[in-house]
């Protein structure tokens, strides 16, 4: 069976904002994606046209710095002229053939949502498709619960089959980390036993974001960088994982 092993990085990176000296400094965000070579990049909190980020767009700065030459983006929320927009991004090394923003907000809730992109996972001489699923849950609990089981049930899931490799990971905002376990463990994903502190990325105290798997994919390891720069350019620390997808090398899902 091939197998081809990716390094994923998953990050609210906070608008490139740091957690507690409040700057402003996409290069020092770049640098610590960069640390890690990824192959694939799921970012939350990705801001564009605010006064406060010198109106750049984050997503096209970030991948000019990381040299990562496919992305997807997409908004959520709208601010004003000052501190402008922000949503999801996924920047890849490998190929998006694909991409959709699933809707997870709620009435009277702040606008959230997955992004969906497929990839083209190269195995020897043919590729897998590989979804990926870039998410930011609500603040409360029965938020989070419901936001989790409309994207369980949102047309881009439900077409996957069970054996395609499939990823779910980003901010999701779990403060009592049960929210995997309950609502993903049973549709057939897997996690870590245990998710990594990232909350706040000083002193991290909460396990606040994650990373899951379905289909030929293996999670073999998930750690949080803790360097100086990871702990002072967000208000979380990023997730680094390494997986193995793997299955039949096919042209299609």
């Amino acid at each position: 069976m091939l197998r081809r092993r990716l390094t994923v990085v998953s990050w609210n990176i906070h608008k490139c904002i740091g957690g507690l000296d409040r700057r402003y400094d996409p290069d020092r965000t770049a640098a610590v994606i960069a640390h890690a070579e990824p192959d694939l990049v799921l970012l939350q909190e990705v801001a564009q046209n605010g006064s406060h980020y010198r109106f750049e767009r984050q997503v096209d700065e970030l991948c000019d710095r990381l040299a990562l030459p496919h992305h997807s983006y997409a908004v959520n929320v709208h601010f004003g002229k000052r501190r402008g927009e922000y949503g999801n991004a996924v920047l890849s090394k490998l190929p998006i053939t694909a991409t959709e923003n699933v809707d997870l907000t709620l009435p009277r809730k702040k606008a959230r949502s997955a992004l969906h992109v497929e990839l083209r996972v190269p195995l020897g001489e043919h590729s897998r498709t590989l979804h990926a699923f870039d998410l930011h849950l609500g603040l409360s609990e029965r938020e989070r619960r419901e936001q989790l089981r409309r994207l369980l049930i949102s047309r881009p899931m439900l077409a996957i089959r069970a054996r395609t490799p499939t990823l779910v990971a980003g901010d999701f905002n779990d403060v009592y980390g049960t929210l995997g376990k309950r609502l993903l463990a049973p549709e057939g994903f897997r996690g870590p036993r245990r998710a990594p502190r990232t909350f706040p990325s000083w002193a991290p105290v909460r396990a606040l974001d994650s990373l899951w798997l379905r289909g030929d994919a293996e999670l073999i390891e998930l750690h949080r960088p803790r360097t100086r720069d990871a702990r002072a350019a967000s208000d979380h620390l990023p997730l680094v994982a390494q997986i193995d997808v793997g299955g039949q090398a096919t042209h299609g899902p």
